[in-house]
């Protein structure tokens, strides 16, 4: 029997990275006690400080007031013992994008909390089915890929498994929906809908750049003002992350073949250690 949305009240999330520091933000947010693990304390540490100057930014902006700022940061409880998250309704895992780790998180998540806790995963490319594999509980495990910045992006996608129970399906649209995202499915086929569109298009971007089609600025601007989206493919590459696009884009090429080929220049940006605004120099200079 899984648990409804009425009776949750505690979230873990596993990972206090960009990623788990702002899913136990929204959680914690939208009313729920969060429980937010990482393997070191420093990496919790870190995780608060990315909370705290993410509710500090909605409060000057005037979307959050200061009491329910402190309010929200009172609900999270951080943590590296897994067995923290065994009172909790739900665990989302939002670790490094790596099959091996995931799968242990997984199999010692599966020991840790109680057998009707639904486990989710914030992985954005690598198979529902495969990570659920390990546990005894596979009708239970399902994708939730928030995208990034998580306090800021409205869109979740729900990833059924192979052995996805419809129940957890719902459970996790519904889930998602209460934090104030919006939600649409995908199959567990490689990439999803997102990745399996998004990484093409900016390997393209970065392969006209490199080819001398236009400066980088009008690549961007180009696909702005021609296609309507917020971003061009080189400003949010940066904003992605450099690193975590060539992961992606391995992941999609050797799953789909050659259309998915990370472009040269990503790699070679990559290898030079120039991640976008993370390291404060991608594409362009932060």
């Amino acid at each position: 029997m899984v648990r409804t949305l009425d009776s949750t009240e505690r979230i873990g999330v596993v990972g206090a990275g960009t990623m788990g520091s702002g899913i136990a933000q929204v959680a914690a947010q939208a009313g729920y006690d969060v429980v937010m693990r990482d393997v070191e304390t420093e990496f919790v540490e870190s995780g608060f400080e990315t909370i705290e100057d993410s509710l500090d930014r909605f409060v000057s902006k005037e979307k959050l007031s200061e009491a329910d700022a402190d309010a929200a940061l009172d609900r999270i409880e951080g943590t590296t013992d897994l067995a923290d998250l065994a009172d909790c309704d739900v665990v989302v895992e939002a670790a490094v994008e790596d099959m091996e780790i995931k799968q242990d998180i997984f199999a010692d998540l599966d020991e840790a909390v109680p057998e009707d806790v639904v486990l989710a995963t914030n992985t954005s490319t690598l198979s529902i089915t495969t990570i659920a594999s390990v546990t005894d509980r596979e009708a239970q495990i399902v994708g939730l890929h928030f995208m990034n910045p998580v306090p800021v992006m409205k869109g979740v996608e729900v990833v059924v498994g192979e052995k996805t129970d419809e129940a957890v399906a719902e459970f996790a649209h519904a889930l998602a929906e209460d934090l104030g995202k919006e939600t649409w499915e995908s199959d567990d086929k490689p990439g999803f809908v997102t990745n399996r569109i998004l990484m093409p298009w900016i390997n393209e971007g970065i392969r006209a750049y490199d080819e001398g089609v236009a400066s980088k600025a009008d690549i961007d601007k180009g696909m702005k003002l021609g296609t309507n989206v917020p971003m061009g493919p080189l400003e949010l590459a940066d904003h992605i992350g450099l690193d975590i696009c060539l992961d992606a884009s391995e992941t999609l090429h050797e799953e789909l073949g050659d259309r998915y080929k990370p472009a040269y220049l990503l790699k070679r940006k990559v290898d030079a250690g120039d991640l976008g605004k993370k390291t404060g120099t991608g594409f362009y200079e932060y």
